[in-house]
Formats: C-alpha cells, sequence, structure tokens
C-alpha cells in the first residue's frame, strides 16, 4: 500500500512535529521513547528503542 506522505517543518529550535495519523499507521504511540539516525540524503529514521534494543539483543540469535 503506497501512503500519502505527509509535509512538515523544521522549526527554529530544530523540532519537527509529526501528525497524529503518521504515527498511528507506523504503530508509534505518543509518549514512546524513539531513536533518530540520519541514513544521509536527507532521510531521518525514527524507531522504537524498543525495537533497537531487541534487535542488538538478538543478533547472533538464528
Amino acid at each position: 500500500m503506497i501512503r500519502e506522505p505527509a509535509e512538515v517543518s523544521v522549526e527554529r529550535d530544530g523540532r519537527v512535529e509529526l501528525p497524529l495519523g503518521l504515527l498511528a499507521e507506523a504503530g508509534i504511540n505518543v509518549g514512546e521513547n524513539l531513536l533518530a539516525f540520519s541514513e544521509g540524503d536527507g532521510r531521518i529514521v525514527l524507531r522504537r528503542a524498543s525495537d533497537a534494543i531487541n534487535d542488538l539483543l538478538n543478533q547472533g540469535t538464528p
């Protein structure tokens, strides 16, 4: 399924407000801790901190 992108702006203090619909589509709840990292080329990725930790703990598990 192709979803419509949401246009957001970066405020002077660096804040970006994400629409609730976008968060809901990603399965992210209000108040959830996220990790943010750059993939370069104008891309920033947000991941649930718990998912990233689980991925690290399960790296060697088949």
